[in-house]
């Protein structure tokens, strides 16, 4: 048979039937989301999902997540201990089922786990799959069972090695370079980040986090221990923690609707944003859904019920919304589903139906209760539902005015932009820069085919701290959204962002590197969180990294991004070497920011991305917020680096 003949014989024998293990592997992105560093730290979530599982049912209270010396990691709780005894349709221990089969595991059966968390509910099994080595210990009945798998595949049946007082099961793994080809280094910071979610997300449960590869200064592992007994309630007072708070205390509830277990904390503050967080099985369902649809009609109908019978709105000339009685509130709505329906465009938005009602007749119950036994923060609460109320229809003029400069409406672009020549959004890019100055630069080193530079003058308007009509009469505020050909919501729903004539795919927001750049680029990507999330969670949203230090030797000439770099360069070239350490963008020529920042082949740029929207809603409110003290702590902790000019 000739080759061109084989090349189209498509065949039965062409079709690949793969399962389990090897469908993983293939197609590892369909299990976890993705390889990159997302993925990674969900194969962490998938093991601690089971223990919180096993917490859920009443069997365990402590989780320990412990990152090895060598990479790996280990999470062991003290619920029941994966059970050891002959799987009978399988022919071999239950352990080694719930560990290489796709699919298996007591989550499906409703006598043993009545809910259980995680978005896919694909298991240990894919962890298995996707790590180089796993090792799976269970106490369990007095004795220590043990088995050794590689690639998914155990290395011998599962065998005694001891006896115990102990009950449970710890899981160690290693996950493999192959699939996770960036790193496989697991972040301190974002487990710890989840841990503690799920420690307020299950009040009762003991998490810990150590981790053996880095020590403090008393020569201790790293380690964080997270406890909550109230849940709900100490979780908004953390969200909450750098904010003035309106009322008394926390309102909360808890309890079983329908069959569905409903948990609601609430609180107002002095801010002008809205902060709502949903939880679907421990799961962050940033897209919301049924659940939220409930809690806001629960909110809006029984706050309208009584703001009407107190008589405080006769005055109004205009309609209340459901936006202003949610104006600086901060909410967090967890609910638990039996048998969860996801969409949305990351499968984070939930669909039941049934969770609704459900939701709203707890928030009225809730509210209800709440208002008639504290009169005064019921009067507080409706007094800032006015005062929204007013804002709202002064920033109805300030918001058509962004919308009348729009380019759609026909009036142009902004005269400081420098628009690229190439019209597909796509394969065009626009850069933020700080100051004219700057600007100036980069027009002239920038490629003018696809890439348009906006310059914006000074430090741009705090949002955290302004009212919504202030933000929209905003001038650099306003050439943004005109110079992104974005549109924004009817003053019934103003907080709708219609992006789909975004005039660029790729929004790099290039400041100095200096105090005052870090403090222009903290000050838009607020703004960008506030009011346009939705670009940061479409990866249109990034950060230029222009360089440090440029270092000379004769005709030679490098770039540093950091004091680590330039020291390396300087130890490369020994002797009569010079640096300049550059203070802003402007002290670079046009070549120099092409070269270093702005060129696709060579720039290093960061993308935006949310890992956790109530811990960026709670970093944001502490960075730009009044409080200092929060803010000195959360920068001298995370400053790697602190460069002082005298």
């Amino acid at each position: 048979m000739s080759e061109d003949i084989k090349k189209n014989n498509y065949s039965a024998d062409s079709i690949q039937a793969l399962e389990g293990i090897e469908h993983v592997r293939m197609r590892p992105s369909m299990y976890i989301g993705d390889v990159g560093t997302r993925g990674l730290h969900h194969l962490v979530s998938e093991v601690v999902d089971n223990s919180i599982d096993e917490a859920m049912a009443g069997h365990c209270d402590k989780i320990s997540v412990v990152i090895e010396e060598g990479g790996s990691i280990s999470i062991e709780d003290n619920g029941r201990g994966i059970p050891v005894d002959l799987h009978k349709k399988e022919g071999v221990s239950a352990l080694e089922v719930v560990m290489t089969k796709i699919g298996a595991g007591g989550k499906f059966d409703k006598d043993s786990y009545k809910v259980s968390g995680g978005l896919h509910g694909v298991g240990v099994s894919v962890v298995n799959a996707l790590s180089k080595q796993l090792k799976a210990t269970v106490y369990r009945d007095g004795k220590i069972y043990e088995q050794e798998y590689e690639i998914g595949k155990s290395l011998y049946p599962v065998k005694q090695v001891g006896t115990t007082e102990l009950q449970g099961t710890k899981v160690t793994f290693m996950p493999d370079s192959d699939i996770f080809k960036d790193s496989v280094e697991f972040k301190f910071e974002t487990l710890a980040k989840r841990l503690r979610e799920l420690a307020f997300l299950n009040k009762g449960i003991k998490i810990s986090i150590t981790d053996k590869r880095s020590k403090n200064e008393d020569g201790e592992f790293l380690n964080e221990s997270y406890y909550s007994e109230e849940g709900l309630k100490e979780f908004v007072r953390f969200l909450d923690g750098t904010r003035e708070p309106l009322i008394t205390d926390v309102i909360s509830m808890e309890g079983e609707k329908n069959d569905i277990p409903v948990e609601v904390a609430m609180i107002y503050n002095n801010s002008y944003a809205e902060n709502l967080h949903s939880y679907v099985n421990n799961i962050n369902t940033h897209e919301g859904g049924t659940h939220l649809s409930g809690f806001r009609r629960g909110l809006t109908n029984t706050l309208k019920k009584y703001a009407d019978a107190s008589g405080m709105l006769d005055k109004l000339k205009f309609e209340i919304t459901g936006d202003d009685f949610r104006e600086g509130l901060t909410a967090i709505v967890s609910v638990k589903v039996a048998h969860p329906q996801f969409e949305g465009q990351t499968k984070t938005k939930l669909g039941n139906r049934e969770v609704t009602s459900a939701v709203s007749q707890s928030v009225s119950e809730m509210l209800e209760i709440y208002l008639e036994e504290n009169p005064n923060d019921a009067k507080t609460i409706v007094q800032k539902v006015i005062l929204a109320a007013q804002a709202r229809h002064a920033a109805k003029k300030a918001r058509e005015m962004v919308q009348r400069k729009t380019v759609m409406s026909g009036a142009g672009l902004p005269g400081k932009l420098s628009d690229c020549s190439e019209q597909n959004p796509e394969d065009c890019e626009v850069f933020l820069v700080e100051g004219d100055s700057a600007g100036g630069t980069a027009k002239q080193g920038r490629d003018r085919k696809f890439q348009a530079i906006l310059p914006l003058r000074g430090k741009i308007l705090n949002v955290e701290k302004a009212m919504q009509h202030k933000v929209f009469e905003n001038e650099e505020i306003r050439n943004i959204y005109t110079a992104l050909g974005i549109t924004i919501g009817t003053e019934e729903d103003s907080k709708a962002l219609n992006i789909s004539k975004l005039r660029y795919h790729k929004i790099v927001i290039m400041c100095d590197a200096d105090v005052d750049g870090s403090h222009i680029a903290t000050l838009i990507l607020t703004f960008f969180f506030r009011y346009m999330k939705e670009l940061i969670e479409a990866g249109h949203v990034y950060i230029a990294t222009p360089p440090l230090y440029l270092i000379k030797k004769g005709n030679k000439k490098r770039y540093a991004w950091s004091e680590k770099e330039r020291d390396e360069i300087l130890s490369e070239y020994k002797t009569n070497a010079s640096v300049q350490r550059y203070k802003g963008l402007g002290e670079m020529n046009a070549n120099q920011l092409w070269d270093t920042t702005m060129n696709p082949d060579f720039r290093i740029l960061r993308k935006v991305t949310i890992d956790s929207t109530s811990e960026a809603d709670r970093i944001f409110s502490m960075l730009m917020g009044d409080e200092v003290p929060p803010r000195r702590e959360f920068i001298e902790k995370n400053a790697v680096y602190a460069n002082i000019d005298v």
